[in-house]
Protein backbone atom coordinates (compact mmCIF):
# COMPACT_ATOMS: atom_id res chain seq x y z
CA UNK A 1 0.00 0.00 0.00
CA UNK A 2 2.80 2.59 0.58
CA UNK A 3 4.29 2.02 -2.72
CA UNK A 4 1.23 2.49 -4.84
CA UNK A 5 0.61 5.83 -2.36
CA UNK A 6 3.91 6.68 -3.89
CA UNK A 7 3.14 6.48 -7.33
CA UNK A 8 -0.23 8.08 -6.88
CA UNK A 9 1.88 10.98 -5.39
CA UNK A 10 3.58 11.44 -8.11
CA UNK A 11 1.26 13.69 -10.90
CA UNK A 12 0.96 16.12 -7.85
CA UNK A 13 4.67 16.41 -7.47
CA UNK A 14 5.19 16.98 -11.20
CA UNK A 15 2.41 19.32 -11.22
CA UNK A 16 3.69 21.13 -8.55
CA UNK A 17 7.13 21.03 -9.79
CA UNK A 18 6.46 22.16 -13.23
CA UNK A 19 6.98 18.76 -15.09
CA UNK A 20 4.35 15.94 -16.03
CA UNK A 21 5.17 13.19 -18.36
CA UNK A 22 4.25 13.69 -22.13
CA UNK A 23 1.05 11.66 -21.54
CA UNK A 24 0.01 14.19 -19.32
CA UNK A 25 1.09 17.34 -20.89
CA UNK A 26 -0.84 18.67 -23.50
CA UNK A 27 1.52 20.88 -25.05
CA UNK A 28 4.46 18.26 -24.93
CA UNK A 29 2.17 16.02 -27.31
CA UNK A 30 2.82 18.07 -29.98
CA UNK A 31 6.75 19.04 -29.61
CA UNK A 32 8.49 22.15 -30.09
CA UNK A 33 11.07 23.18 -32.84
CA UNK A 34 13.21 25.89 -30.95
CA UNK A 35 15.09 27.91 -34.51
CA UNK A 36 18.31 28.98 -33.87
CA UNK A 37 20.05 31.27 -36.07
CA UNK A 38 24.13 31.94 -36.02
CA UNK A 39 25.28 34.71 -37.21
CA UNK A 40 29.58 34.71 -37.54
CA UNK A 41 31.74 37.62 -39.23
CA UNK A 42 35.21 38.09 -38.39
CA UNK A 43 37.11 40.82 -39.91
CA UNK A 44 40.14 40.04 -41.50
CA UNK A 45 43.26 40.99 -39.11
CA UNK A 46 45.46 41.97 -41.88
CA UNK A 47 49.20 40.45 -41.72
CA UNK A 48 50.33 39.56 -38.60
CA UNK A 49 53.77 39.22 -36.76
CA UNK A 50 52.79 36.62 -34.68
CA UNK A 51 50.83 34.35 -36.89
CA UNK A 52 52.60 30.80 -35.97
CA UNK A 53 48.90 29.49 -34.32
CA UNK A 54 46.07 31.54 -36.63
CA UNK A 55 42.54 31.88 -35.09
CA UNK A 56 40.00 28.89 -36.02
CA UNK A 57 38.42 30.29 -39.00
CA UNK A 58 35.20 28.23 -37.03
CA UNK A 59 35.55 29.99 -33.58
CA UNK A 60 32.41 30.43 -31.79
CA UNK A 61 29.96 28.25 -34.99
CA UNK A 62 31.70 25.04 -33.57
CA UNK A 63 30.46 25.93 -29.72
CA UNK A 64 26.73 27.15 -30.39
CA UNK A 65 26.45 23.87 -32.62
CA UNK A 66 28.00 21.28 -29.69
CA UNK A 67 25.43 23.24 -27.15
CA UNK A 68 22.35 21.90 -29.83
CA UNK A 69 23.46 18.62 -29.62
CA UNK A 70 23.84 18.84 -25.99
CA UNK A 71 20.37 20.51 -25.75
CA UNK A 72 18.51 17.84 -27.73
CA UNK A 73 20.00 15.57 -25.49
CA UNK A 74 17.82 16.76 -22.68
CA UNK A 75 15.21 18.50 -24.76
CA UNK A 76 14.11 15.06 -26.42
CA UNK A 77 12.33 14.48 -22.59
CA UNK A 78 10.29 17.48 -23.17
CA UNK A 79 9.72 16.65 -26.84
CA UNK A 80 11.91 19.90 -27.58
CA UNK A 81 13.59 19.91 -31.34
CA UNK A 82 16.57 22.27 -31.52
CA UNK A 83 17.75 23.18 -34.92
CA UNK A 84 20.92 25.52 -35.86
CA UNK A 85 20.87 27.71 -39.40
CA UNK A 86 23.68 28.97 -39.10
CA UNK A 87 26.00 31.82 -41.87
CA UNK A 88 29.71 32.56 -41.74
CA UNK A 89 29.86 35.53 -43.62
CA UNK A 90 33.19 37.45 -44.97
CA UNK A 91 31.63 41.37 -44.78
CA UNK A 92 29.10 43.54 -42.87
CA UNK A 93 26.61 43.31 -45.67
CA UNK A 94 26.58 39.43 -46.54
CA UNK A 95 26.01 39.33 -42.56
CA UNK A 96 22.87 41.61 -42.60
CA UNK A 97 21.79 40.18 -45.42
CA UNK A 98 21.92 36.57 -43.93
CA UNK A 99 20.20 37.77 -40.74
CA UNK A 100 17.30 39.48 -42.52
CA UNK A 101 16.51 36.27 -44.48
CA UNK A 102 16.97 33.86 -41.14
CA UNK A 103 14.37 36.24 -39.97
CA UNK A 104 11.80 36.38 -43.06
CA UNK A 105 11.77 32.19 -42.49
CA UNK A 106 10.57 32.81 -38.89
CA UNK A 107 13.65 33.10 -36.59
CA UNK A 108 13.94 35.18 -33.81
CA UNK A 109 16.76 34.17 -31.66
CA UNK A 110 20.33 34.48 -32.82
CA UNK A 111 23.92 34.34 -31.48
CA UNK A 112 25.99 36.77 -32.74
CA UNK A 113 29.72 36.17 -33.35
CA UNK A 114 30.49 39.97 -34.98
CA UNK A 115 32.21 43.34 -34.02
CA UNK A 116 30.23 46.04 -31.94
CA UNK A 117 29.26 47.72 -35.72
CA UNK A 118 27.69 44.96 -37.01
CA UNK A 119 25.94 43.82 -33.71
CA UNK A 120 24.63 47.51 -33.38
CA UNK A 121 23.12 47.02 -36.56
CA UNK A 122 21.31 43.77 -36.16
CA UNK A 123 19.84 45.08 -33.16
CA UNK A 124 18.02 47.65 -34.97
CA UNK A 125 17.42 45.62 -37.86
CA UNK A 126 16.03 42.76 -35.86
CA UNK A 127 14.19 44.99 -32.93
CA UNK A 128 11.36 41.99 -32.54
CA UNK A 129 14.67 39.21 -32.07
CA UNK A 130 16.69 38.39 -29.19
CA UNK A 131 20.27 38.11 -29.87
CA UNK A 132 23.53 37.06 -27.92
CA UNK A 133 26.68 38.63 -28.04
CA UNK A 134 29.09 35.81 -28.50
CA UNK A 135 31.68 37.46 -30.74
CA UNK A 136 32.30 41.33 -29.11
CA UNK A 137 33.97 42.54 -25.72
CA UNK A 138 32.98 46.37 -26.58
CA UNK A 139 32.85 48.24 -22.79
CA UNK A 140 30.54 50.53 -24.57
CA UNK A 141 27.75 48.12 -25.49
CA UNK A 142 27.85 47.45 -21.74
CA UNK A 143 28.00 51.27 -20.22
CA UNK A 144 26.74 54.19 -22.88
CA UNK A 145 24.94 52.14 -25.66
CA UNK A 146 23.04 49.48 -24.30
CA UNK A 147 21.15 47.63 -26.52
CA UNK A 148 17.39 46.14 -25.24
CA UNK A 149 17.43 43.08 -27.53
CA UNK A 150 20.39 41.80 -26.78
CA UNK A 151 22.71 39.88 -24.26
CA UNK A 152 25.80 39.40 -23.95
CA UNK A 153 27.76 35.59 -23.08
CA UNK A 154 31.18 36.93 -24.01
CA UNK A 155 33.08 38.76 -21.03
CA UNK A 156 33.23 42.71 -21.71
CA UNK A 157 37.54 44.01 -21.83
CA UNK A 158 36.56 45.43 -18.64
CA UNK A 159 35.75 42.13 -17.22
CA UNK A 160 39.01 40.62 -18.57
CA UNK A 161 41.09 43.45 -17.12
CA UNK A 162 39.84 43.68 -13.74
CA UNK A 163 39.94 39.78 -13.21
CA UNK A 164 43.91 40.24 -14.20
CA UNK A 165 44.15 43.28 -11.95
CA UNK A 166 42.76 41.69 -8.96
CA UNK A 167 44.98 38.32 -9.30
CA UNK A 168 48.05 41.19 -9.75
CA UNK A 169 47.60 42.96 -6.11
CA UNK A 170 47.02 39.67 -4.69
CA UNK A 171 50.56 38.65 -5.94
CA UNK A 172 51.61 42.28 -5.35
CA UNK A 173 52.53 43.72 -8.09
CA UNK A 174 52.11 46.56 -7.61
CA UNK A 175 53.80 48.75 -10.31
CA UNK A 176 52.96 48.12 -14.03
CA UNK A 177 54.33 49.05 -17.43
CA UNK A 178 51.42 49.53 -19.98
CA UNK A 179 52.61 48.38 -23.59
CA UNK A 180 49.77 49.60 -26.13
CA UNK A 181 49.03 48.55 -29.23
CA UNK A 182 48.37 50.51 -32.59
CA UNK A 183 44.82 49.86 -33.17
CA UNK A 184 41.47 50.88 -31.64
CA UNK A 185 41.12 47.38 -30.20
CA UNK A 186 44.20 47.89 -28.42
CA UNK A 187 43.04 51.48 -27.07
CA UNK A 188 39.87 49.66 -25.62
CA UNK A 189 41.72 47.28 -24.27
CA UNK A 190 44.26 49.37 -22.47
CA UNK A 191 41.29 51.78 -21.02
CA UNK A 192 40.25 48.94 -19.43
CA UNK A 193 43.52 47.66 -18.25
CA UNK A 194 43.82 51.68 -17.10
CA UNK A 195 40.31 51.30 -15.18
CA UNK A 196 40.90 48.17 -13.50
CA UNK A 197 44.33 49.47 -12.03
CA UNK A 198 42.95 53.03 -10.97
CA UNK A 199 39.91 50.56 -9.05
CA UNK A 200 42.06 48.12 -7.35
CA UNK A 201 44.73 50.66 -6.68
CA UNK A 202 48.37 49.97 -9.35
CA UNK A 203 50.50 52.10 -9.94
CA UNK A 204 51.68 52.73 -13.84
CA UNK A 205 55.39 53.28 -13.81
CA UNK A 206 55.74 54.24 -17.48
CA UNK A 207 52.98 54.04 -20.02
CA UNK A 208 54.55 53.19 -24.02
CA UNK A 209 52.92 53.39 -27.23
CA UNK A 210 54.16 50.49 -29.50
CA UNK A 211 55.30 51.95 -33.03
CA UNK A 212 57.62 49.93 -34.66
CA UNK A 213 56.34 47.52 -38.07
CA UNK A 214 59.65 45.43 -38.26
CA UNK A 215 59.32 41.74 -37.90
CA UNK A 216 60.06 40.91 -33.82
CA UNK A 217 61.12 37.53 -34.65
CA UNK A 218 64.40 38.31 -35.75
CA UNK A 219 65.01 41.30 -33.65
CA UNK A 220 62.78 40.67 -30.46
CA UNK A 221 66.30 39.85 -28.61
CA UNK A 222 67.58 43.22 -29.57
CA UNK A 223 64.75 45.34 -29.32
CA UNK A 224 62.59 44.60 -26.72
CA UNK A 225 65.23 44.91 -23.53
CA UNK A 226 65.71 48.36 -24.73
CA UNK A 227 61.89 49.41 -25.61
CA UNK A 228 61.47 47.70 -21.61
CA UNK A 229 63.93 49.93 -19.95
CA UNK A 230 62.24 52.72 -17.73
CA UNK A 231 61.49 52.91 -13.96
CA UNK A 232 61.28 49.43 -12.27
CA UNK A 233 58.01 47.50 -12.26
CA UNK A 234 56.59 44.45 -11.08
CA UNK A 235 54.71 43.47 -13.79
CA UNK A 236 54.74 44.07 -17.80
CA UNK A 237 50.82 44.65 -18.96
CA UNK A 238 50.39 44.09 -22.81
CA UNK A 239 47.46 45.57 -25.00
CA UNK A 240 47.87 43.76 -28.37
CA UNK A 241 44.87 42.18 -29.01
CA UNK A 242 46.11 41.71 -32.88
CA UNK A 243 49.07 39.99 -32.03
CA UNK A 244 51.65 42.60 -33.70
CA UNK A 245 54.28 42.57 -31.21
CA UNK A 246 53.15 40.86 -27.40
CA UNK A 247 53.95 37.33 -28.14
CA UNK A 248 57.99 38.85 -28.38
CA UNK A 249 57.31 40.48 -24.50
CA UNK A 250 58.15 37.33 -22.14
CA UNK A 251 61.74 36.58 -21.08
CA UNK A 252 62.90 39.57 -23.19
CA UNK A 253 61.99 42.77 -21.03
CA UNK A 254 64.31 44.93 -19.42
CA UNK A 255 63.70 43.43 -15.70
CA UNK A 256 62.51 39.84 -15.33
CA UNK A 257 59.02 40.35 -14.85
CA UNK A 258 56.18 38.47 -15.79
CA UNK A 259 54.23 39.65 -18.57
CA UNK A 260 50.23 39.64 -18.87
CA UNK A 261 47.26 41.33 -20.11
CA UNK A 262 46.65 39.92 -23.93
CA UNK A 263 50.00 37.65 -24.02
CA UNK A 264 51.84 36.37 -21.00
CA UNK A 265 49.42 35.27 -18.50
CA UNK A 266 45.97 36.25 -19.82
CA UNK A 267 42.11 36.98 -18.89
CA UNK A 268 39.95 34.76 -20.71
CA UNK A 269 36.29 33.36 -20.65
CA UNK A 270 37.54 29.93 -21.71
CA UNK A 271 40.54 27.90 -22.04
CA UNK A 272 41.46 24.42 -22.92
CA UNK A 273 43.10 23.82 -19.47
CA UNK A 274 39.81 24.51 -17.74
CA UNK A 275 38.67 21.14 -16.43
CA UNK A 276 36.85 21.32 -12.80
CA UNK A 277 33.42 20.75 -12.02
CA UNK A 278 32.48 18.40 -14.76
CA UNK A 279 34.29 20.87 -18.08
CA UNK A 280 36.55 18.02 -18.94
CA UNK A 281 33.72 16.33 -20.30
CA UNK A 282 32.94 19.47 -22.13
CA UNK A 283 35.86 19.39 -24.03
CA UNK A 284 36.07 16.05 -24.49
CA UNK A 285 32.91 16.29 -26.54
CA UNK A 286 33.91 19.73 -27.73
CA UNK A 287 37.46 18.25 -29.60
CA UNK A 288 35.61 14.94 -30.55
CA UNK A 289 32.88 17.40 -32.72
CA UNK A 290 35.72 20.20 -33.45
CA UNK A 291 38.58 18.62 -33.70
CA UNK A 292 40.36 21.20 -31.71
CA UNK A 293 40.22 23.27 -28.37
CA UNK A 294 37.48 24.90 -27.59
CA UNK A 295 38.06 28.75 -27.18
CA UNK A 296 36.66 31.59 -25.40
CA UNK A 297 33.91 32.99 -28.30
CA UNK A 298 33.24 28.61 -29.03
CA UNK A 299 32.37 28.59 -24.79
CA UNK A 300 30.00 32.33 -25.41
CA UNK A 301 28.15 30.60 -28.50
CA UNK A 302 27.76 27.03 -26.54
CA UNK A 303 26.51 28.84 -23.33
CA UNK A 304 24.37 31.51 -25.67
CA UNK A 305 22.32 28.12 -26.86
CA UNK A 306 22.24 26.36 -23.62
CA UNK A 307 20.93 30.01 -22.09
CA UNK A 308 17.87 29.69 -24.74
CA UNK A 309 17.23 26.10 -24.17
CA UNK A 310 17.32 25.92 -20.13
CA UNK A 311 14.79 29.21 -20.70
CA UNK A 312 12.67 27.28 -23.42
CA UNK A 313 12.58 24.13 -20.88
CA UNK A 314 11.27 26.21 -18.34
CA UNK A 315 9.11 28.76 -20.00
CA UNK A 316 7.77 25.53 -22.38
CA UNK A 317 8.00 28.10 -25.12
CA UNK A 318 10.49 30.20 -27.73
CA UNK A 319 9.08 33.73 -27.88
CA UNK A 320 12.41 36.22 -27.44
CA UNK A 321 10.66 38.51 -25.12
CA UNK A 322 10.08 36.02 -22.29
CA UNK A 323 13.30 34.53 -23.02
CA UNK A 324 14.78 37.88 -22.63
CA UNK A 325 12.76 38.39 -19.14
CA UNK A 326 13.97 35.09 -17.73
CA UNK A 327 17.12 35.80 -18.21
CA UNK A 328 17.49 39.31 -16.72
CA UNK A 329 15.74 37.83 -13.39
CA UNK A 330 17.44 35.19 -10.98
CA UNK A 331 15.09 32.29 -11.81
CA UNK A 332 17.17 30.66 -15.11
CA UNK A 333 18.96 27.32 -13.98
CA UNK A 334 22.32 27.69 -16.18
CA UNK A 335 25.12 25.88 -15.58
CA UNK A 336 28.61 27.06 -17.64
CA UNK A 337 30.94 24.19 -15.60
CA UNK A 338 33.06 26.91 -13.71
CA UNK A 339 31.51 26.25 -9.61
CA UNK A 340 28.97 28.59 -9.99
CA UNK A 341 25.82 29.48 -10.75
CA UNK A 342 25.66 31.96 -13.89
CA UNK A 343 23.23 35.04 -14.36
CA UNK A 344 22.48 37.91 -16.65
CA UNK A 345 22.90 41.29 -15.41
CA UNK A 346 19.66 42.88 -15.41
CA UNK A 347 21.75 46.62 -15.84
CA UNK A 348 23.26 46.23 -19.27
CA UNK A 349 22.25 42.14 -20.47
CA UNK A 350 26.24 40.79 -19.41
CA UNK A 351 26.78 36.79 -18.36
CA UNK A 352 28.24 36.94 -14.97
CA UNK A 353 31.14 34.70 -14.81
CA UNK A 354 34.09 33.90 -13.51
CA UNK A 355 37.34 34.52 -15.43
CA UNK A 356 40.28 32.22 -15.98
CA UNK A 357 43.66 33.23 -15.81
CA UNK A 358 46.04 31.22 -17.89
CA UNK A 359 49.38 30.86 -19.53
CA UNK A 360 49.41 28.75 -22.94
CA UNK A 361 49.46 25.46 -21.44
CA UNK A 362 47.96 25.99 -17.78
CA UNK A 363 45.59 27.38 -15.83
CA UNK A 364 46.91 29.93 -13.23
CA UNK A 365 44.12 30.83 -11.21
CA UNK A 366 40.31 32.28 -11.70
CA UNK A 367 38.84 35.58 -11.11
CA UNK A 368 36.87 37.08 -8.68
CA UNK A 369 40.32 36.15 -6.15
CA UNK A 370 39.36 35.72 -2.63
CA UNK A 371 38.82 39.08 -0.78
CA UNK A 372 37.68 41.05 -3.82
CA UNK A 373 34.03 41.16 -2.20
CA UNK A 374 30.39 42.55 -3.36
CA UNK A 375 27.60 43.82 -1.59
CA UNK A 376 25.32 40.94 -3.59
CA UNK A 377 27.47 38.89 -6.02
CA UNK A 378 31.21 38.81 -5.84
CA UNK A 379 31.38 37.96 -9.23
CA UNK A 380 30.14 41.44 -9.84
CA UNK A 381 33.30 42.96 -9.00
CA UNK A 382 35.00 42.09 -12.10
CA UNK A 383 33.56 44.61 -14.83
CA UNK A 384 31.12 47.53 -14.56
CA UNK A 385 28.82 47.29 -11.59
CA UNK A 386 25.20 48.77 -11.89
CA UNK A 387 26.32 52.26 -10.55
CA UNK A 388 29.09 52.91 -13.55
CA UNK A 389 26.20 51.71 -16.44
CA UNK A 390 25.45 55.31 -17.41
CA UNK A 391 22.89 53.90 -20.52
CA UNK A 392 19.30 52.85 -19.80
CA UNK A 393 18.89 49.04 -20.26
CA UNK A 394 15.04 48.27 -20.58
Amino acid sequence: MRRLACYALIPLLAAATGWLPGALQASDDAGLQVRIGYLGYRPDPGPLLSNVIAEPADAGLRGAELAIIDSNSTGRFLKHDYRLQSANVDSPEALLQAAREQHDQGLRLFVVNAPAASLRQLSTALPDSLLFNAGSPDDSLRTTDCLGNVLHSLPERAMLADALVQFSVVRKWQRALLIVGQTPDDQAYANALRRAMKRFGMKTVAEKAWQFDNDQRRSAQADMPLFTQTAEYDVVLVADERGDFGEYLPYQTWFARPVAGTQGLTPTGWHKTVETYGAAQLQKRFEALAGRWMNDRDFAAWIAVRSIASAVSKLRQDDPVAIRQLALSDQLPLDGFKGRKLSYRPWNGQLRQPIELVQPRALVSTSPQDGFLHPTNEMDSLGYDQPEVSCRYP
